[in-house]
């Protein structure tokens, strides 16, 4: 009798854990994954001029940004566009770097992949800026922003990066 209440509840979450991934399967949702040669390119200031950059988060040091190539259109105004500039890409990096510094963090670059696994464009932020990648009908993606408080003081209250 012991050994089947133990064997009910797994038996209940393994259905729910699956019926959960088949569900996802056939939505439109994107991916982002690690690449090194992604977060190589962004810590050099370095753009692609067949994307498109954009940020999100205060200016002054962003919560993360994005490269979306030019054949996508960006399906959200929460992102704001960059100029992709060295100099500007520079002061962007450097500002998400000192506040990820200051609470022992750092900066990772991603590619991120359509729903066939297609790659449209590369991300930068610290590895808690969670995102979702959605497409919708044809060349429109929606690329969810991070929390925009990513760092908080040791008083509870949020830092200048949540402002």
């Amino acid at each position: 009798m012991n050994k089947l209440r133990q064997e009910v509840p797994f038996s209940v979450f393994v259905s729910i854990v699956l019926c959960f991934f088949i569900g996802c399967a056939g939505a439109n949702y994107g991916s982002v994954v690690p690449n090194t040669a992604a977060t190589k390119a962004f810590e050099a200031f370095q753009t692609d001029p067949d994307m498109n950059y954009y940020y999100s988060g205060p200016q002054a040091n962003p919560n993360a940004l994005i490269g979306l190539k030019k054949s996508y259109a960006l399906n959200s105004d929460l992102w704001k566009p960059i100029d992709p500039q060295p100099k500007v890409i520079k002061e962007l990096i450097t500002g998400m770097q000192n506040i990820a510094s200051e609470h022992g963090e750092c900066q990772h670059g991603f590619i991120i992949r359509d729903n066939k696994g297609n790659t449209i464009g590369v991300w930068y932020s610290i590895l808690r800026a969670r995102t979702f990648i959605k497409m919708g009908n044809g060349n429109q993606v929606e690329i969810f922003t991070p929390d925009l408080i990513l760092f908080r003081t040791g008083d509870g209250g949020s830092d200048e990066s949540g402002k």
